[in-house]
């Protein structure tokens, strides 16, 4: 992302916003020529519709149509349906200033490192007051980054180390553990990266922005390569697994927004990175595998990978008895089926946090759709030679029976959350385009969310209400852009079936 209030010298161009229903009162504040001219191009304002204004010296400026419900997807297409390289800023009908700052740096986002652009984007000049969107498109935008580099870019150790330098930059501490520490403290997560050169690493993130603020605890999976191990996945089933650590670049850019906006919680962050590949060390279906906490699974299928790593990270967290955990993974095929591609499948323990996480998700755009911890359907893990398999028995409910395996990790009374998701834009729409993708971040960030999620189970009427603006914040005149804490929380210190498209 750059900087056009100190990278350009240019003069910056408005533009400008408008509903369908306000555009006959827009025309009739244009001159007669410059009216006439948007009639004839047929504009009508539907949602991130864009027109050119003319103007005496060649471009007057650009007219731009949203919707009547706030949305940052209304300006995701502008960087590169405005003129290369041109300057711009926010001008008349312009309301949600925070959303259009949000969803132009999330369109004007590409991945270039092994491929040059094509153009470059329109640059927007930033009001003041927006340095929450840009610190969350920022976020974003380093965890697409994470999701799109190559397998041979971002193996376990660059994933790891990525993670401990994301904290440090932000006062955090990190520990990368690796070698005969991971195998002798997280012996299921050793076992799933044991058939790859490139060793597992486990990067273990703390953060403090207030020393007794409630702990929360972020699990994320970092399978970066995913071959299905000796359960060889097809050629078509491989072709996108670089994103199988997406779980934990969601959770890294979860982190960084907390970081960056100084919540007064503390964080404990693990990242399991490793490459799931095949080779005499490799693990073999029917093996039964030691977990952190002491249980022992058979390997019903070596493409369950995803829920071996977890499982160990969720005790390690449970140990250090958090308000809450979240973990995030690319896990289950069985989801994209249920919910296709945009909607991650939510699994969670606790009604009051699993109903908080599903408004704000409406409220900011960033959706997550509730799936039920069916007990009928936890037999079906059952194995005659272990505590448990990491499949199910049936071809049926793999997202159900992946969470109520980790749900077997998580102890009881513990609040948890647990984020099925695919991480992955599969074409180019306004503001997301194909590639990596940070799902569910922004909801899981949401002061409303995260922060009063921690304050620990008070009402949530009040924030779950329309009175909120698209960041989770109240839409009081008396706001402040940088805090925003919901009245009521403002003292208070948040190879399945099938096996393709994960």
């Amino acid at each position: 992302m750059t900087n056009p209030n100190m990278a350009s010298n240019q003069v910056s161009l408005p533009l400008h916003a408008v509903q369908a229903a306000d555009l006959a009162v827009f025309l009739s504040g244009l001159d007669a020529q410059t009216a006439a001219f948007l009639r004839a191009s047929g504009f009508t304002a539907k949602p991130g519709e864009l027109a050119l204004l003319p103007g005496s010296a060649g471009l007057a400026g650009a007219v731009i149509g949203v919707g009547a419900e706030a949305s940052p997807w209304h300006y995701g297409a502008a960087p590169f349906a405005l003129p290369a390289d041109s300057l711009w800023h926010l001008g008349q009908g312009v309301t949600d200033t925070a959303n259009a700052v949000l969803g132009w740096h999330l369109g004007a986002y590409r991945w270039t490192k092994h491929k040059k652009p094509n153009r470059a984007p329109a640059q927007l000049v930033t009001p003041p007051g927006s340095e929450e969107a840009l610190m969350l498109a920022q976020a974003i935008c380093n965890a697409r980054d994470l999701i799109n580099a190559p397998a041979a870019d971002l193996g376990p150790q660059q994933l790891a180390e990525a993670a401990a330098s994301l904290a440090e930059r932000h006062g955090g501490r990190a520990e990368i553990i690796t070698g005969q520490a991971l195998q002798e403290g997280f012996p299921c997560m050793a076992a799933v990266g044991a058939g790859s050169p490139r060793a597992p690493h486990l990067a273990v993130l703390r953060w403090e922005g207030t020393a007794d603020g409630p702990l929360i605890a972020l699990c994320g999976k970092g399978v970066c390569f995913d071959t299905g191990g000796l359960d060889l996945k097809p050629s078509a089933g491989m072709l996108r697994m670089k994103k199988d650590m997406g779980g934990a670049a969601v959770m890294l850019a979860v982190a960084e927004m907390v970081m960056r906006a100084k919540l007064p919680i503390r964080l404990l962050v693990l990242i399991g990175a490793v490459e799931n590949a095949v080779s005499g060390q490799a693990m073999r279906p029917m093996d039964v595998l030691r977990t952190r906490k002491g249980l022992r699974v058979e390997v019903g299928n070596t493409d369950a990978e995803g829920r071996l790593v977890l499982c160990d990270l969720l005790q390690f967290a449970a140990e250090h008895q958090p308000k809450m955990i979240l973990d995030a993974a690319t896990l289950t095929g069985a989801a994209r089926v249920a919910l296709g591609p945009d909607l991650p499948a939510m699994f969670s323990n606790d009604d009051v946090l699993a109903e908080r996480l599903l408004s704000i998700g409406r409220q900011v755009q960033d959706p997550v759709w509730r799936l039920p911890l069916h007990d009928g359907y936890d037999a079906w893990l059952d194995s005659p030679f272990a505590d448990l398999s990491n499949v199910s028995s049936k071809p049926m409910a793999g997202a159900v029976t992946a969470a109520l395996f980790l749900r077997r990790f998580v102890p009881a009374g513990q609040a948890w959350v647990h984020l099925d998701l695919y991480a992955w834009n599969d074409a180019t729409r306004p503001g997301r385009p194909e590639g990596g993708e940070a799902q569910a971040a922004r909801a899981l960030f949401a002061r409303r969310c995260l922060h009063g999620a921690a304050a620990g189970g008070r009402s949530t009427r009040r924030c779950a209400g329309a009175g909120m603006d698209p960041f989770g914040r109240s839409r009081s005149p008396n706001r402040r852009m940088d805090h925003g804490f919901c009245d009521s929380h403002a003292d208070s210190r948040i190879r399945d079936h099938p096996p393709a498209g994960r």
